[in-house]
Formats: structure tokens, C-alpha cells, sequence
């Protein structure tokens, strides 16, 4: 079992430098001198350094409107085209998308299933990518009505609803939504209702509809970022392979981390049980693990009993924060997966849900500045602050940790 923690060495720094009295914020996209490039590669600024950006006088980012697509004639034969720089590492289903919007799912799926499209004169698969220069053969394709610009049903309307009461910060690129504890990101067995169904209602009149950037847990609560646009979820998408988003996830623990600051590395494979999955500490080498690298601090402590941490994840594997808690044994309170102490009692008045949030998220915008949202703890992990006389206003000392 590999396990390595290492104590940071943050610059010291005053409580009263940050202001967090607010439930939440949402920073817009902002620039100050030259425009910053919007490259998937480009790093926004590190959080020990952005407060002083933040106290200064908001400007509003000049940002040109978005290009519309030009609507392309369907072929009524097959053609060949090539792939073009733009279309690189593109996926195929998204590649058609982009080329004949209004182009429906499944007629998309059906003419890659029978392998009617081909790439390089070899079959592939829809989530396949393709290269710049590819030769891709399209047969003739038929346009389905576009889903979007029509009127909403009432259902869907209240779908709308709830999405505008879960945002936290959007524009015409992109969309940060404060997603609640219980709802799920993408659909799973017997699972009807989910984020990505909901983004359903806001398809715009080419029936292109927003796109998942990433994902949370289903009991985490959040900052989720969305795309509205092709353009806007390639470059998220490559800040995120780039790791210039930043994020930070609030937590409560039991017990004390020593030290209080700390980085936390490991490997991490998937292990199938007869229910569910879990992800287990694995060796180097092992058969699908993968490395894993977690920076913790503590914020405060209720009596040495519970602790409030924060997190940030310099890898993103599925259920990252919340093995990597319970492997230095602080597991996360209210996870049925991964909480591993026999014996230990909730306190009075607590609720026993998963008490992990997606704080805040930092990311390049794809038009130049910086996304940057904070959600609010939710209602569960709220109640518990109120009742363990933790103070969310806090200085957050993850914000010294290094970015590798």
C-alpha cells in the first residue's frame, strides 16, 4: 500500500486578507491590461495571489459575440471530407454535430453503428477522436426537426426554473451551476431525472444543447461547470487535460490531520463489488490504477472531535478526496462508501449526508480573463457549521498550496 504525505510550508498570512462573509459569490470573467490568452494551456492566477485582483474595480471583459454556425447543406451522397486543424481531437459524433447542426442523436449514432461513416476507410466509434487530416467518408444524412425554439412545455419550464435558481454564473459561453446534494450529474440505471437530462430544455434553435465539462459526485454538492457552446467546451475541456482549473472542496472529518497541512499521493484503482464500486489504494503497476495527488489544510476544529478541511485535487479520479480522506484515516462524514472508523457516533443534531462541497472553481475563460464561482455550503453541511460554531469566513489555507 503506497501512502505519502508531505507538510506544506504556506507563507503566513492575516485572517482579515479575504472577505468571505458572503453565502456565495460568483466572480465575472475580467481582465486587467492586456487580454489574456484564452489557450486550454494558459494557468489562471494562483489563489494566494488573486485577492488583491478581486478588491480591485471590476471590469467588465470586451468580448466579441459568438460565431454563429453557417448552416451546411446535408449531402445527398457520400462525401469525403477532411479533418481540419479546428477539428482536431474532436469526437465523432461531436465532429457531425458540428458540421450539420440540427442533425438528431440517433440518426447520428445509426450511420456510425452500421458503419456507413468512415475514417480512414475503417470503422469507428462515436466517442472515437479524430486528427487533423483524417479523410472522413459521410453517407447521405437526413435533418430531423431542430428540438430547440419551440414552445416549452410547463414541465420543462419548471426544469428551466430550477436550472436559473442553481446558477451561479453565466454568460453566453458558459454556465456554473450550484448543483444540490442528491441530484446526479448524468443518468444511471432506473435514473430519470439528472443535470445533463435537465440541460435538455435549454437546446437552442440549431438543437446543439449545453454540455457537461465534468462531473461531481451524486451527494456532493456545488460548483459544476457547464458549456453552452462547442466553442466553450473545447477549451474548458483542454484546461481541464492542462489542470489550469483550479478547485477547492470543503469537508468535515472526524478527528485531527497531522500535520495540518498536507499533501497526500497515492494510486487509485476501480474495484467492482457485487453493488456498487469503490475506488481502493492500489500499487504502481497495478492492473488500472492510476496516481492520485490530494493537497489538504486544516480550517478548524470543534474540539479536536470534528474538523473542517479543505481540499484541493491536483488529479481529478473518481472519488478521489473521498478515498484519499478515509486512507489517512479522517474519512469524510455521511459516505456510506468510504467512512471506516467502527464505533464512532455522529453528533447530536448532525445529519448523516455526505459533508463534501464544491467550493470554488477557477478556470481560464475560453474568450480571455477568468471564470471564478463559490457556492454556498448547502443546507445539511450548514446546519452542522451553525451547530460545531465553525466560522465559514475563515481564511481557507489551501489556497498556499502548490499547484503540482
Amino acid at each position: 500500500m503506497s501512502r505519502r504525505i508531505k507538510r506544506m510550508n504556506p507563507k503566513p498570512r492575516s485572517r482579515d486578507e479575504r472577505d468571505n462573509s458572503r453565502p456565495h459569490q460568483a466572480h465575472s470573467a475580467k481582465r486587467a491590461g492586456p487580454r489574456p490568452s484564452g489557450k486550454p494551456g494558459s494557468k489562471p492566477p494562483r489563489f494566494a495571489g488573486e485577492r488583491a485582483e478581486r478588491r480591485a474595480p471590476k471590469v467588465e471583459l470586451e468580448r466579441s459575440a459568438p460565431a454563429k454556425p453557417v448552416e451546411a447543406l446535408l449531402p445527398t451522397k457520400v462525401q469525403t471530407v477532411t479533418v481540419t486543424s479546428d477539428e482536431n481531437n474532436m469526437r465523432v459524433d461531436r465532429f457531425l454535430e458540428a458540421r450539420f447542426p440540427g442533425l438528431s442523436f440517433s440518426h447520428i449514432q445509426r450511420v456510425v453503428r452500421k458503419g456507413e461513416l468512415r475514417v480512414d476507410g475503417k470503422r469507428v466509434d462515436s466517442k472515437d477522436r479524430l486528427e487533423e487530416g483524417q479523410s472522413v467518408r459521410i453517407p447521405p444524412l437526413k435533418l430531423d426537426a431542430p428540438k430547440g425554439g419551440g414552445e416549452l412545455s410547463e414541465a420543462a419550464q419548471k426544469t428551466l426554473k430550477a436550472l436559473k435558481e442553481m446558477t451561479i454564473w453565466e454568460d453566453d459561453d458558459v454556465l456554473v451551476l450550484n448543483k444540490p446534494a442528491g441530484l446526479a450529474v448524468q443518468g444511471g440505471s432506473g435514473m430519470t431525472r439528472h443535470i445533463d437530462q435537465m440541460l435538455e430544455v435549454m437546446r437552442d434553435a440549431k438543437g446543439q444543447k449545453p454540455r457537461l465539462v465534468h462531473r461531481i459526485d451524486r451527494e456532493t454538492s456545488g460548483c459544476l461547470l457547464i458549456a453552452k457552446t462547442r466553442f466553450a467546451a473545447s477549451h474548458l475541456t483542454g484546461a481541464f487535460r492542462s489542470r489550469s482549473a483550479r478547485k477547492v472542496y470543503w469537508a468535515l472529518v472526524p478527528g485531527l490531520p497531522k500535520p495540518k497541512q498536507g499533501r497526500i499521493s497515492t494510486f487509485l484503482a476501480k474495484e467492482e463489488g457485487e453493488d456498487d464500486t469503490i475506488m481502493r489504494i492500489a500499487q504502481h503497476g497495478d492492473e488500472g490504477a492510476s496516481h492520485a495527488v490530494t493537497y489538504y489544510a486544516v480550517v478548524e476544529t470543534a474540539g479536536n472531535k470534528l474538523t473542517w478541511v479543505s481540499l484541493k485535487p491536483v488529479t481529478g479520479r473518481t472519488h478521489q478526496l473521498r478515498a484519499h480522506m478515509a486512507h489517512i484515516g479522517h474519512p469524510i462524514v455521511g459516505d456510506p462508501k468510504y467512512f471506516n472508523i467502527e464505533n464512532w457516533q455522529l453528533p447530536g443534531g448532525l445529519q448523516n449526508r455526505l459533508h463534501l462541497l464544491a467550493r470554488r472553481i477557477v478556470i481560464p475563460h475560453p474568450r480571455g480573463g477568468v471564470i471564478d464561482a463559490t457556492a454556498p455550503l448547502p443546507p445539511h453541511m450548514l446546519q452542522s457549521w451553525n451547530l460545531l460554531g465553525l466560522d465559514a469566513t475563515r481564511f481557507d489555507p489551501i489556497e498556499n498550496a502548490p499547484e503540482e
